[in-house]
């Protein structure tokens, strides 16, 4: 659902097709300049193009080196997430069933995370111990779509994805 910016190529007669929509990339009338990596993909596939995962494929990016510029960037793409959710929408009955489930989870993922964590801090708050089975959910969680992905990959890596809970 999304070809990340510096790993992406497109054949420029798609591009073309697309470009006037590309860059009038708009959310609630306003200009929008953020997931445009994420909104170009879902053009693509809107106009019936496929996109492609290359394993052995090499980028190079840059990277934030802290903490605060870090967790801009992860918001800026949350943001977008959710944004070109609604985009995407119609096309969720037409894509594979892994992607299905991979929009769904990345739009219920972080407000389930959200849930449970504000469950746990009521329970801290009014019985004194946060129980068991709410790191216990929040990790099947995680582990459940991250292994999903290793197995479409045949990658072990994908479970390392598993790391960005917290941050989620």
């Amino acid at each position: 659902m999304c070809c990340c910016g510096p790993c992406a190529m497109y054949r420029r007669s798609a591009l073309t097709l697309l470009l006037d929509q590309y860059e009038a990339q708009f959310f609630r009338g306003k200009p929008s300049d953020f997931g445009e990596d994420r909104h170009l993909t879902i053009l693509m596939l809107k106009a019936g193009f496929r996109t492609e995962y290359v394993p052995d494929a090499i980028a190079a990016t840059v990277v934030p080196h802290s903490l605060g510029p870090y967790l801009r960037q992860q918001l800026r793409w949350a943001r977008s997430t959710f944004r070109d959710t609604f985009l995407a929408l119609r096309l969720l009955p037409e894509l594979d069933g892994y992607l299905t489930l991979d929009v769904i989870g990345q739009n219920l993922g972080p407000f389930l995370l959200a849930v449970s964590t504000l469950a746990a801090l009521a329970q801290l708050v009014i019985g004194g111990s946060i129980p068991w089975w709410t790191g216990l959910t929040i990790a099947a969680m995680t582990m459940v779509r991250c292994s999903v992905a290793a197995i479409r990959a045949r990658d072990l890596r994908f479970i390392g994805f598993s790391l960005h809970t917290p941050i989620n």
